[in-house]
């Protein structure tokens, strides 16, 4: 790789520090390197006042015939750079300043040898499945956005159960009374479907998980999907007739509110995220790791 993009998340890397090393690190060896505008932290209100997709990195400023852009920050950082740029199909490489590290390919300690590793083209390219998901109000739409992990149904508001029918390819599945459920993609699996008791599944398949959210009911079992299915959700005024809204959110930034009566339409995108992986390290071994499950 000659070409780099750097996308810096501004709470992991104060002042661009790591970043400006980096990009001189890259411009020492002959390759071209450009450093883009730090990711904001946009509040949760924010969100919802706008009722529409934020976009935390603009495409448009990203060089044509760029390469490789690298992330710095953790999970949540990469996530949000992959469905902002998701048009673009240019692969990513996560450098993990945060946490846990799912999706980050990159540790501190290693981060210079994986420079070289990209530079001298020691690599391979995952592609990795994405949703879409359509909000539907007296049958118009009033929003469509993609999620590389998840699109979760929930409350809004009031601590209340909210109850809601799921149509699998236009037939009845179920009727549910929980605080939410989970559309998982299997890179989501490892986060708010995990921690849900939802099943983790290898990043390289080609399926959805559904999972209950504390579900009101003696059915509470997570299901999975064919990529081919087509979930349909439909908000239901609760037992009470309370119209609270009710919220929708793709990968735990972009949040819609919704009301009853409005449908969301996810499907399996026709865009995937492409991930560099620069380890050769199993999935099974990277689960060990992450949950410390030892040796």
């Amino acid at each position: 790789m000659e070409r780099f993009y750097i996308v810096a998340n501004r709470a992991k890397d104060i002042n661009h520090f790591e970043s400006n090393r980096i990009k001189e690190y890259l411009e020492e060896h002959g390759k071209s390197c450009v450093l883009g505008p730090s990711i904001p932290v946009l509040s949760f209100e924010h969100q919802q006042e706008q009722q529409k997709e934020y976009r935390y990195t603009d495409a448009a400023q990203i060089p044509k015939g760029t390469q490789c852009i690298l992330v710095i920050g953790g999970d949540g950082t990469l996530i949000q750079a992959a469905r902002d740029l998701v048009e673009l199909e240019i692969p990513l490489v996560g450098v993990n300043f945060g946490t846990l590290g799912y999706l980050t390919e990159v540790e501190r300690e290693n981060l210079y040898p994986s420079l070289d590793k990209l530079m001298r083209d020691d690599y391979q390219i995952e592609e990795r499945m994405m949703l879409e998901g359509t909000v539907m109000r007296e049958k118009k739409e009033i929003a469509t956005m993609v999620a590389l992990n998840d699109v979760v149904f929930s409350r809004s508001g009031a601590l209340r159960v909210i109850d809601f029918k799921i149509y699998l390819n236009g037939e009845f599945l179920n009727f549910y009374s929980a605080d939410g459920i989970i559309i998982s993609t299997p890179t989501g699996s490892t986060g708010y479907n995990m921690s849900a008791g939802g099943p983790i599944v290898s990043p390289d398949a080609k399926l959805m998980v559904m999972t209950p959210i504390c579900a009101h009911t003696l059915n509470n079992r997570s299901i999975v999907l064919s990529g081919n299915d087509q979930v349909t959700l439909e908000f239901c005024q609760d037992r009470s007739g309370c119209c609270k809204e009710r919220l929708i959110s793709f990968d735990g930034d972009n949040a819609v509110c919704a009301a009853v009566g409005d449908t969301v339409e996810i499907r399996r995108s026709k865009r995937f995220t492409r991930i560099v992986r620069l380890n050769k390290i199993s999935f099974l071994e990277v689960l060990r790791d992450k949950m410390g499950g030892g040796k």
